[in-house]
């Protein structure tokens, strides 16, 4: 029964936990939007790893959300799994940020939708998103879109669309259709990623932890520094 470490940085959401055998052991997160993943991950994890019962050396593997999302974010968890990778001599898995997020729709919303919708923000008026069926198989593939009212048409006519995710309030009000259906308060979370972690792990399908880059999707951008009386 092998015990994975999951890492959740890809948005706000600073998550870290313990699975085993699919079953999740032990979870910290932070909801508060600080983007504080610097000073928390590496805590999270050694907090998680204690409340298991467990030592580092009994990790298997680490997990990994990839993205897309936000660039420090990614690259602030994806550092720490490498870190433990290298450290413990143990494979990475990684985990498309998206799908994970659906997993965790389809485990909170009261009523399955036909399709669901994961949206991430990708600043201004653009979200990261993907649609997936009922069973979660990608129907269309991840991509950096700017919703425009008839965005997602070909889903909307055919069925009930959840949207959710930090993006999905852009597109309230674009997306004005009855089979529309916005869902508060889906965050991404480890607990979207365990099931596909240990279906990766079975497969060995594993990261070369020295070459793996997180799914940026779009080039990072850095803005210019604001200076104080000019703004």
């Amino acid at each position: 029964m092998p015990n994975i470490l999951l890492i959740e940085t890809a948005t706000k959401v600073c998550s870290a936990g313990i699975a085993r055998d699919k079953v999740m052991l032990s979870m910290r997160e932070d909801h508060s939007m600080q983007y504080s993943h610097s000073s928390q991950l590496t805590s999270f994890i050694d907090d998680v790893v204690k409340e298991a019962g467990l030592t580092f050396k009994d990790l298997d593997a680490v997990a990994v959300s990839k993205g897309p999302g936000s660039y420090t974010g990614l690259r602030i968890g994806v550092s720490v799994a490498k870190g433990f990778c290298y450290g413990l001599d143990i494979p990475l898995v990684s985990i498309n940020t998206l799908y994970a997020l659906a997993c965790v729709a389809r485990e909170t919303l009261p009523q399955q939708p036909d399709f669901f919708v994961p949206m991430i923000d990708a600043r201004r008026m653009e979200v990261y998103n993907a649609v997936f069926d009922t069973n979660l198989n990608p129907i269309r593939e991840t991509m950096a879109e700017i919703i425009e009212f008839d965005a997602l048409k070909e889903f909307l006519q055919h069925g009930k669309v959840a949207l959710f995710g930090d993006g999905a309030d852009k597109c309230r009000e674009t997306l004005n259709h009855p089979n529309a259906v916005f869902a508060d308060n889906i965050v991404p979370s480890v607990t979207g990623m365990v099931d596909a972690a240990f279906e990766k792990f079975s497969l060995s399908q594993f990261e070369d932890v020295a070459y793996f880059e997180p799914f940026y999707l779009k080039d990072f951008v850095a803005g210019k520094p604001r200076v104080k009386g000019l703004d």
